[in-house]
Parts: C-alpha cells; sequence; structure tokens
C-alpha cells in the first residue's frame, strides 16, 4: 500500500504563492510519475503538473511559467511551487502517485485565491 499526505495549502491574496508538499510512504518502489491534480466542484479533476523518473515535467497549458514541480526521491516527497495565483487556481489539490502502473492519491489538500 502507497500512502500520500499533502500538506501546504491555504489562502492566499492573488499574486501570491504558496508551496505545497507530499509524503509518500508505504511500498512506492517502482514509482513511474509524481504529480498534482485540482478539482472545483462540478468539474473533473485536472492535471496540473507531472514530473517522471527522468525529471521530465508536464504542465497544464494554465499553470506554466507560474508553476514548478519537483521531487525528492531520497525523502519520497513531491512539491509544486505555485507563483502569481489567480482566483481561478482555487481548487483542492490533489498528490499523485503512479507506482508499478497503479495510481495512488492523497486526502487533497485546499488553496484558495481570493482578496
Amino acid at each position: 500500500q502507497v500512502q500520500l499526505v499533502e500538506s501546504g495549502g491555504g489562502l492566499v491574496q492573488p499574486g501570491g504563492s504558496l508551496t505545497l508538499s507530499c509524503a509518500a510512504s508505504g511500498s512506492i518502489f517502482g514509482t513511474n510519475v509524481m504529480g498534482w491534480y485540482r478539482q472545483v466542484p462540478g468539474k473533473e479533476r485536472e492535471m496540473v503538473a507531472v514530473i517522471t523518473g527522468g525529471e521530465h515535467e508536464n504542465y497544464a497549458e494554465s499553470v506554466k511559467g507560474r508553476f514548478t514541480v519537483s521531487r525528492n526521491n531520497v525523502k519520497n516527497m513531491v512539491y509544486l511551487q505555485m507563483k502569481t495565483l489567480k482566483p481561478e487556481d482555487t481548487a483542492v489539490y490533489y498528490c499523485n502517485f503512479v507506482v508499478r502502473g497503479v495510481a495512488y492519491w492523497g486526502q487533497g489538500t485546499q488553496v484558495t485565491v481570493s482578496s
């Protein structure tokens, strides 16, 4: 089993910054992809940023140039640095690990961008 725990969400003003963290535990040997998704009520969960074992990064168009995903394989963690936040970034953000082809999710952390 794999357990993922996110932290770092909160309330921030437009233009501000936040960094999300996700700590993984359990049987994560063979993790292929780590990343972040987000979801707002009434909409499907969408990919925000993912990073592969080869350090290849992929971003949603809406966050390119503002968000940066990174991973620490020693600490089994993945991060999402978010800058120049906009109200439309408001969502529940979920950490995702794909381990040997199986997707695991964290419980989610709320990010609210509002003045």
